[in-house]
């Protein structure tokens, strides 16, 4: 009778509440009533409707009404394959519509009406049915496919976070029913489990086929995904553990090793994505014990290098220039630094990096700092386990193990070098590589990791733009490096006293870096602001004797020498008091005097006291003697002397022909530093003296004579003895 009242024409003529009321009826009708055959019967009365008479709104109608008998059959534990066919039948029309209509706005609208009234009807009935066993898969088609490429923004996220719910579902009510199997359920329905397992490997391969390659294909997207990829990713990952066989044949045969390949350890994918996608399953103990039982022991090294890579990149999504941050993407970056410090926190409970940390005596208080500050700690921490090892086994191995965790690093960082910013990105990226170079210097100094260290150096510090001598580099490259300069220059002195097969070529790359940058971070004039922040005291200005030190400290003492120091004929070098001035604060800092000083740059200075008449120069040139003669003085040892004695020696034997005034000037104020220094050149003074004398060919020369009586008169008995024997000898 019922049936009766609605004909075509009475189905035609249903307003929206009409079809609502008739909705209403036929429900109550299914619940108490054989429902198959009232929901066949609805079916029918539907298709009386003109297709083209039906609003948007009518048609989700429509929709939500077939959900709302989809989800009867469920609590009737019914199967549902036939009405899911038709609804997502349906659905794959309007997506395939939704995926051309690119443009058009309204129509768009119309259609997101209608295809999110059909992921919400999905979504419940997924979260309704108890096993997942009514043919729940015919739901999850591949109208799918062509729904997410075409989705947008909100639209999107929606989608994904349905996907998040169905793939936590079928994992949850697979592990229940398999637990059910594990434990031989013997009651009634005992064929249940069996029949829902089959069902769940059904909906897997649906999630897989019709989901998973739009997100495989969202990896290496232009700009960096929503945070809900890497959730989704995660879902798949942990659904690769529980049911492996319907993953995708690409990623078999063993999907959960690919799936980490594909999202967390591919150099290529976003650091945001990555750090995300791992920091759901670093601490999942079923993941640690597959790659256990594969034998796959990089899984903990590998992550460890994404960590590396997600927190060296973490300014590569901003803009190059000064330009200001708007403010999505301030908060853009404050959320990748929260999703980075929990992926920290995480990475420091790995066993391997926990094992490091106690061998290195670290406490683990250091994941609570920020990211960049835990990673030089970490780095700190395998320097000194390194140097804790003992047999030459484990030294290997632990090199090995720090390549692994390093990857191709400076790939990481090429982006920063590329586009020359963000300042950010060019400070963060040259303090930790130079953390590196200066704490895991004694790993660096292997061969097996010695082609890193020289790739470091060229793209770092000796890279094309440096070379050019007359080329400005931008502000924020050399900002960079004056900072963390002293860093790689630490680090590459330790490895030249270690290397025993490039050693040489280390030394000459070592003199490469300083010669490039002394000339770059010299100021002026030594009043010039930044004087005292040159790199090169920065790294020298330590009063440890250690030997990379002094090698450090010869090699810049060389370079300064041969290229800063050089007269032109009778023409001083530029920039000449600032190079003085540098040499006079090495001294001061360091509060000691080196043979390479005495010997490398002495006789330069002595030098400009003799040809410079500059105020500025004299003043800071005459410091530099005070400081070497007392430095040598203050008990430095005989070979300190011995060198002092020989510059001077050199020193008076190629100046007093010429300017014997200026030379006993500065053998005056000499003597009142170190008079026994003195005493002991006047042989040779004499000898310098006569040689004048004799190649004028003029006889004694008075004013010298006097010249020399003069400072003759401040070196005690030994100087009048001199005076007397000048006064009787005979021609």
């Amino acid at each position: 009778r019922i049936y009766s009242k609605f004909h075509r024409k009475r189905m035609q003529e249903l307003t929206e509440v009409g079809l609502h009321n008739f909705f209403n009826l036929f429900l109550m009708l299914a619940i108490v009533v054989e429902t198959e055959d009232i929901v066949n019967r609805v079916l029918d009365l539907l298709d009386f409707l003109t297709p083209s008479s039906i609003t948007t709104s009518r048609r989700a109608l429509i929709w939500r009404g077939h959900f709302a008998f989809l989800l009867i059959y469920v609590e009737k534990n019914m199967d549902i394959s036939a009405l899911a066919e038709k609804i997502s039948n349906a659905f794959r029309e309007k997506a395939k519509e939704f995926l051309v209509t690119k443009n058009d706005y309204t129509q768009r609208q119309n259609l997101w009406t209608l295809l999110s009234t059909y992921i919400d009807g999905v979504q419940e009935v997924f979260e309704t049915s108890c096993y997942l066993s009514l043919s729940e898969e015919k739901l999850l088609n591949d109208g799918f496919t062509m729904l997410l490429p075409a989705c947008r923004g909100a639209e999107l996220s929606m989608v994904l976070n349905f996907l998040q719910v169905v793939l936590a579902r079928l994992r949850s009510v697979h592990e229940r029913v398999s637990q059910q199997l594990q434990l031989g359920n013997t009651a009634p329905d005992t064929q249940l489990p069996l029949v829902a397992k089959e069902h769940h490997l059904a909906v897997a391969s649906a999630l897989w086929r019709n989901f998973f390659p739009y997100l495989k294909s969202q990896r290496m997207s232009q700009t960096p995904p929503s945070p809900q990829l890497a959730d989704t990713a995660a879902g798949f990952t942990l659904l690769a553990l529980d049911i492996p066989s319907k993953a995708l044949s690409d990623l078999q045969p063993q999907p959960v090793l690919s799936m980490m390949r594909l999202f967390g350890w591919d150099d290529m994918v976003w650091p945001q994505l990555v750090s995300r996608y791992l920091s759901h399953l670093i601490q999942n103990s079923s993941l640690c014990e597959a790659f256990s039982t594969m034998g796959y022991t990089s899984y903990e090294a590998l992550t460890v290098r994404s960590w590396f890579r997600c927190v060296l990149q973490m300014f590569l999504d901003q803009p190059s220039g000064a330009v200001a941050k708007t403010d999505a993407e301030r908060t853009v970056g404050k959320a990748y630094m929260e999703q980075l410090t929990e992926m920290t926190r995480l990475i420091f409970k790995l066993s391997e990096v926990e094992n490091i940390l106690l061998k290195a005596n670290v406490g683990q208080s250091v994941f609570k700092q920020d990211p960049k500050n835990a990673l030089v700690q970490f780095i700190k921490a395998i320097g000194r386990t390194y140097s804790g090892l003992q047999t030459l086994p484990e030294k290997s191995a632990m090199v090995a193990k720090t390549l692994e965790y390093l990857g191709d690093v400076l790939k990481y960082i090429k982006p920063y070098l590329k586009a020359k910013g963000p300042p950010e990105g060019l400070q963060l990226t040259y303090w930790i590589i130079g953390c590196l170079v200066k704490f895991c210097a004694p790993i660096l100094a292997t061969s097996k990791a010695q082609q890193l260290l020289f790739r470091i150096v060229d793209c770092l510090l000796l890279p094309h733009s440096v070379l050019q001598q007359d080329k400005e580099l931008p502000v924020a490259l050399l900002s960079a490096i004056q900072e963390s300069l002293p860093l790689y220059l630490q680090g590459l002195s330790f490895i030249c006293c270690q290397s025993q097969t490039q050693g040489a070529y280390l030394n000459q790359l070592l003199g490469s870096i300083i010669r490039h940058y002394f000339g770059r971070f010299l100021p002026s004039s030594p009043t010039a602001a930044g004087a005292g922040q040159h790199p090169l005291l920065t790294a020298l200005g330590s009063s440890i004797t250690a030997p990379q030190l002094l090698r450090l400290r010869k090699t810049t003492m060389h370079v300064v020498r041969e290229n800063y120091l050089q007269f032109k004929g009778q023409a001083p070098p530029p920039r000449l008091a600032s190079v003085l001035a540098f040499i006079l604060e090495v001294l001061q800092r360091t509060q000691s005097t080196e043979l390479c000083d005495i010997e490398l740059v002495l006789p330069a200075v002595l030098k400009c006291l003799v040809l410079v008449n500059e105020l500025q120069v004299k003043k800071i040139s005459t410091d530099i003697v005070q400081y070497m003669v007392e430095g040598c003085q203050a008990g430095s040892g005989g070979e300190h002397a011995t060198q002092l004695t020989s510059v001077f020696r050199q020193f008076i034997q190629e100046y007093t022909a010429v300017y014997d005034h200026r030379v006993f000037s500065i053998l005056e104020a000499v003597a009142v530093l170190d008079q026994t220094l003195v005493t002991s050149l006047i042989p040779t003074i004499t000898q310098s003296l006569k040689d004048s004398e004799r190649k004028q060919g003029l006889g004694r020369n008075a004013a010298q004579r006097e010249a020399y009586k003069r400072l003759l008169s401040h070196l005690a008995e030994a100087g009048q003895n001199e005076i007397e024997k000048l006064e009787n000898e005979t021609d």
